[in-house]
């Protein structure tokens, strides 16, 4: 007899299926008051291992030797070139719009040349291949010049930054918060939108190109992935109103102030947690591991305190600790990489590799092999007078 896990009521309507339980997840999950897992394991203790290490991790529940993971990555690099077909065709997109849509332009092109049909191969293929898309979309939108040809042997970030033509950066230090970033943005249960949308649209069998396309769509939201290109703008907002050495008074007064006016607070709350987002845990520590003097570092610190205190006066905020988005675009700015328009593209560099291998186990794996049926929930009907 199948256990009653949920009983749905009218409360739970247009809710956006908030906590409602739907399927599993094999990769993650996120605990209110522990965090982020990647299989069973925090991910503030894996945030400072190698790229390869967790892909391997999320790929096939288990931890890799190093010689199974070399072999792994091995593969990976074999499948990483992209066609001159592609190149050509990405480098030609309109730089009008913003680059989410380029990216989301530039997946489905792969598709067109990539694409096996297999969502086992597609999916190895796609994660192998899209460090060398995104780093070729952006110095093309960016006007930074041809990329350079892909050394996937530097490492799965490495190589990334190698191929970012980034102007007057010093890459090791940049790639340092690359890999940070990209490894934290892994993957974040099963219900985060840009996951589920992937999901959903390949219930219809839909190829990975495709499903990750439409992930891409829904990540491109201010709701989701554009929330940290929105929160560095605040940060810089608040600097312009208390100066470059402010006081603890100061910004607390100053978040007082904007919301008393009615003004958004950004990088507070998270729809899961109740406690501060150990992912941007370990980035605020990162920051000021390196990077204690800059006026934007110190900004976000005591807006992590101050806005905490403020916010955990109001009785109907559940959450009022930093989330991830709080601090992730100041990371990347301060580290050299000041280019807010391009962050939720990292973003969707990072969480393709959680999509895509729940995309497998879905059509794979579940139910025996036989995969989950095309989503259809039921929606009651409501007269509009």
């Amino acid at each position: 007899m199948s256990k009653v896990l949920f009983e749905v009521t009218e409360d739970h309507l247009e809710t956006g299926l908030r906590g409602y339980p739907v399927g599993y997840c094999t990769t993650s999950t996120v605990d209110p008051q522990k965090g982020l897992f990647y299989v069973g394991k925090a991910v503030k203790d894996l945030a400072l291992r190698k790229p390869e290490e967790v892909i391997y991790l999320l790929y096939f529940g288990k931890e890799g030797k190093p010689q199974e993971i070399a072999l792994f990555f091995s593969d990976l690099k074999k499948r990483s070139t992209l066609s001159e077909e592609v190149i050509s065709a990405v480098v030609k997109l309109p730089r009008k719009g913003h680059p989410m849509q380029l990216l989301e332009a530039a997946t489905t092109i792969l598709g067109m040349f990539a694409a096996v049909g297999d969502y086992q191969e597609d999916g190895l293929n796609l994660i192998a291949k899209l460090p060398t898309l995104v780093a070729t979309l952006i110095n093309a939108h960016a006007g930074w010049g041809q990329t350079p040809p892909s050394n996937p042997d530097l490492g799965y970030m490495e190589n990334f930054a190698h191929m970012l033509q980034v102007p007057g950066i010093d890459k090791e230090k940049l790639c340092g918060a690359f890999k940070l970033f990209n490894i934290l943005h892994y993957d974040h249960g099963g219900g985060n939108l840009s996951t589920f949308v992937g999901k959903a649209v390949a219930s219809s069998l839909a190829d990975m190109y495709a499903s990750m396309t439409a992930a891409f769509c829904a990540l491109a939201g201010p709701r989701h992935g554009k929330a940290n290109q929105d929160c560095l703008q605040f940060v810089h907002e608040v600097l312009q109103e208390v100066g470059d050495a402010p006081t603890a008074e100061q910004v607390e007064k100053c978040i007082r102030a904007r919301l008393s006016s009615n003004k958004l607070v950004f990088g507070f709350g998270h729809a899961v947690l109740r406690v501060e987002d150990p992912r941007a845990t370990v980035m605020y520590d990162f920051l000021q591991k390196n990077y204690p003097n800059n006026p934007l570092v110190r900004l976000s610190l005591l807006l992590r305190s101050q806005g905490s205190k403020v916010l955990s006066e109001n009785p109907k905020i559940s959450d009022p600790h930093p989330n991830v988005d709080a601090i992730s675009g100041v990371m990347l700015a301060v580290a050299g990489f000041n280019y807010p328009e391009y962050f939720t593209v990292l973003f969707g560099l990072s969480r393709a590799v959680g999509i895509a291998r729940q995309i497998i186990y879905e059509r794979c794996e579940a139910r025996g092999g036989k995969g989950t049926p095309i989503v259809r929930p039921k929606y009651l009907y409501k007269p509009i007078h």
